[in-house]
Formats: C-alpha cells, structure tokens, sequence
C-alpha cells in the first residue's frame, strides 16, 4: 500500500532518533573534509577479480583505475590509464599506451607490467574468480615496454573495450595481491585511483584518504584531480529509513540507497537534491533454478511469472520511480530484440492456474497444489532489506493465490552471497545493473557462469553458440543479429520473471554541492572527483 504524505513524515521522523547513533559528517569545504556517503549493504571483500556486488564496485572505482573509460552516455569510449589505443584489420590485437605519470598510493610508479599482472591474476586458470568472460578469449598480454601493452584475443571481441571500463577491469597492484592472498581486498588494497584504501570494518564503513598528486582522472569530468574531499567514508546503514532520516539530519551527505517512498519528500525539501544520471539500467527479477524438481516444467515457471503482478510491486514498492518490466533487460538497451514474445512475463493469474492444471496439480484441502501426493512448494532465498522483503512478500502473496505454497528465506546481505552459490532454493531475488543486452546475456546466461551468476542452471549450446557469435562480431549488424536471437532463446525458456526496471536517483544533502551522476554498474558517484563540499 502507498503510504500517504502523512506517513512518510512520520516514517522519517520516527528514524530520526535512530539515525541520531550514526557519527555526524565531518570537515569543510576549506580543507576539503569528509563526504559520508550512505548506502545499505556492504561488500564482501574489495576485489574487482572476486566481486560481482554493487558495494565492492562503489569502493573499487574510487581507490582503482580501468585502462578506458565510459562517458555520462555510457556509450562514448574515452582514455583511462590508457591514454591511446589501435586495433588491429583482424580485430585480434589491442596495442595501449599508457600514461607515464601515474602512481599507486604507496607511490610507486604504475607501468605495463602492472597491467600483465592484473590480468594474469584475473586469468588464471582454476583460480575462485568471477565474471572473466569479459576480459575475451585471450591469446596473450604482453609488456612491450614500459608504458605499452599489447592484449592479444584468439577471436574478435567486440564489447571488450566496453567491458574494460567496467570494476572487474581496475587495475591492481599484483605483487600487493600475492603477498596478501585472501586478506587482499580485505585488510589493504594499493590503487591508482583517486582515493586510498584506509580501512574497512565490515558492515559499518569503508573509510578512504585522498590520493595526493592523482591528476589523471577522465577527460570528460569537470575534475581531472585530486579529489576535492580529504576522506570518503562509505557508511554502512541497513535499515533503509533510518538512511533517509540520516540525510536530513545532515548525519550522510548523499546516497542512492534510499527507500522510493522518501523520493518525493527529498524533492520537496529545498535543502535536498535529486540528482539522476545521462543513462543507467538497472533491472529487479525473479530467476528460477531450472534443475529444482518442481521448476523442470517450463509450464509450473511460466505459471509463477504470470502469477506475479509487477506493476503492483513497481506502484506499492518503488513508488512510481521504477517502472514494470516484461523483459529480462531493457528495451532502451542496445541489440534489444523487439521480437521477443513479452506475454509469458506479464500479469495473468487466471492463465496460471490453467497452467498449473495442464501440468498436472489440483488443489488440496487446504488450498495448495499437489500432485503424486506431494504438494507445490517452492523455497525463495532473497536480500533481508525493507524494498526486497516487500518484493519478496508480495510474490509469496500472489502465488498463494493460485495455491503455490512459497517459503521465504531472506539474509543480510553479507550472508545472502554464500547461501545463493547452494542449490537448495527454487527462486531468487537479484537486481543487476548492466551496459546492453549483451552485456547481461554474457553474464546471466552463459553455460560457463554456472553456478553463479547463472544461479538459473542453464546450460545450453545454442545460446552459448549465439552470444559467441555476438561476442566475436566485428561489425554492429552482426553483433545485433547474433545478441537479438540470443535473448530471444532464453526469453522462450522462461528463465526468470522480471519484476522492475529502476532509475537510480541520488539524494544530495545540504552540505554536497550537485554534481552529475555517472551510470556504470549502478555505481552513480563513480570515482568520487566531482564530490565537493559546499
């Protein structure tokens, strides 16, 4: 239920005393101060090589560096620590030249053979990392010298440099990585990037210093360097109210992690902007694991998405700021087919039960499902914050209606990314922030990313045979055509339901001066160069 103007004034001031425990932001915009920054959940560890989690991307890209950079547009390429590039006419071999002025923390001097070292590191065979798919079928990197990198594919890759201005490309230290080994990322982490790595305390903050000297920030932002604030401190504040109330006691400076239902008090409060960026996707879904007994059938999965009613969930839930989504990524998204069949992924619970009766399940006395003696029961691990635990209610309700029997496990969100990699769930929650479409088909639905992030289970050659195919095209009608037919499959198979399609919306407090938002990975103050203190 919405809640009225009434309640969220009182939501907020209920939450004031809550946030009263929290350390109030510190220092001035003379010295350059301290900038909290809120948000609800915390990484579990600062390695771009080890993390897929939003956290570990807010921190990665203030204390590291990728070789390119994406622009406000999220489609202008533009120099990162790579001040210039060529590909070759076979599309197989990227030369960088780097620059030669930049320096870790400690202040040692970054050069080619840092580059080698992340990227072996990241690479190597057997070794616990994630989403390396997006480094390409790689055939060699190589130090041609100092301050020249030369990244030889076995196959054209024509997303790469996209992918490389995303956080799993920051560049690392990798003599620090080895001597460290699991504590890296954990206790120290030397990088290029504006700030440094000072501490962390999980679940409370990550505190980082300004990197004296770093002037080799993007060419696009209106700050090249050093950061304008003295220390950055990421404060973690779980209860997502209390958070609100935080920034309007000037206890937090900004944060995009706020319930929706405060958004339009923020824009009514003169001492309160709403900041949004260029472009940014962001999509909410349900995913089922396809190898689960009950989620085989295809028709018991197409039962539950159109047992869901999205559109209640984006109006109750995120307030209007999110829209319903029928799809698994954005139609605004590049190589989007829209010939995708979107019905199976809307609101129909009358279709359901029929459905559900067509596999075989007839209702019991008490109202659930069974059949073979066994009734339809489905587990749903999912985050323990208010918006998911919401969500996640509303889906047991809805599913409870055509007599699905849903038990609810919800986890804080440090705990939740040990139990998702177990396979004694059916459904799950997940929201993930994305470039196009083919940046979320090569990270959900690759037969390579099983068990995780393809917690779906679904292994299939055709659509690993499709994004291949898309991956290695070399120009964009190809690429298209290869991405469109991809998604196609994998929407036919009815993978997940998708739930919302959100907007990320930073609220900036009264002390933060409004700056422009960045969209990459979900992660809106990007490298932290344009906060400043009023």
């Amino acid at each position: 239920m919405r809640k009225s103007p009434l309640s969220l004034s009182l939501c907020l001031g209920l939450a004031l005393g809550a946030a009263a425990g929290l350390a109030p932001a510190a220092g001035s915009a003379a010295d350059g101060g301290t900038i909290t920054l809120g948000r609800s959940s915390d990484g579990d560890r600062y390695d771009p090589h080890r993390s897929s989690a939003l956290a570990a991307a807010e921190v990665l890209y203030m204390v590291g560096d990728t070789l390119v950079t994406l622009g406000y547009d999220l489609q202008t390429l533009h120099p990162g620590l790579a001040k210039s590039w060529e590909l070759s006419d076979d599309g197989l071999t990227y030369t960088f030249h780097l620059r030669d002025d930049v320096t870790y923390c400690d202040g040692r001097k970054f050069t080619a053979k840092d580059v080698v070292g992340t990227m072996d590191r990241w690479l190597k065979p057997d070794a616990p990392n994630v989403s390396t798919w997006k480094a390409g079928n790689v055939d060699s990197i190589t130090a041609a010298d100092d301050f020249t990198v030369v990244y030889k594919l076995q196959e054209p890759n024509s997303a790469l440099l996209y992918q490389m201005a995303q956080f799993n490309f920051v560049m690392i230290d990798p003599e620090q990585a080895e001597a460290l080994g699991e504590d890296f990322g954990v206790t120290a982490f030397n990088g290029t990037g504006p700030y440094c790595f000072e501490s962390w305390q999980p679940r409370e903050s990550v505190v980082l210093r300004r990197h004296e000297g770093y002037t080799w920030g993007p060419e696009f932002m209106s700050n090249q360097g050093p950061a304008k604030a003295e220390t950055v401190i990421w404060k973690i504040v779980p209860e997502e109210a209390t958070l609100a109330a935080s920034i309007t006691a000037g206890e937090v400076d900004a944060s995009y992690s706020v319930p929706s239902w405060s958004l339009a008090q923020f824009e009514a409060d003169p001492t309160t902007a709403l900041l949004r960026p260029e472009a940014s996707f962001r999509t909410h879904y349900l995913g089922m694991k396809i190898t689960r007994p009950n989620m085989q059938d295809r028709k018991v999965r197409e039962a539950v998405s159109l047992a869901i009613d999205q559109s209640a969930i984006a109006d109750a839930i995120f307030f209007g700021t999110a829209e319903p989504a029928t799809a698994y990524y954005s139609q605004k998204a590049l190589d989007y087919n829209p010939e995708i069949d979107q019905s199976p992924f809307g609101y129909d619970p009358e279709r359901a039960a029929a459905l559900l009766a067509e596999a075989g399940w007839a209702k019991g006395a008490d109202g659930v499902l069974e059949k073979g003696g066994e009734k339809l029961t489905l587990t749903l691990y999912g985050f323990n914050n208010s918006s998911s635990r919401e969500a996640a209610e509303a889906v047991q309700s809805d599913l409870r209606k055509i007599g699905v029997d849903l038990a609810l496990e919800l986890y804080d969100n440090t705990a939740i990314w040990g139990k998702l990699r177990e396979q004694t769930y059916d459904l799950y929650q997940m929201d993930y922030p994305y470039l196009n479409a083919g940046d979320a088909l090569n990270l959900y639905f690759l037969s390579a990313n099983v068990p995780s992030p393809n917690r779906m289970m679904w292994e299939d050659p055709t659509t690993d045979k499709l994004i291949e195919d898309g991956n290695k095209a070399t120009n964009g009608d190809a690429r298209h055509a290869a991405y469109a037919e991809a998604g196609k499959v994998v929407h036919d198979a009815l993978l997940w339901k998708p739930l919302v399609n959100e907007s990320l919306v930073v609220v900036a407090g009264a002390r933060l001066k409004p700056f422009q938002p960045h969209g990459i990975s979900g992660a809106g103050f990007n490298n932290g160069l344009t906060l400043e203190l009023k």
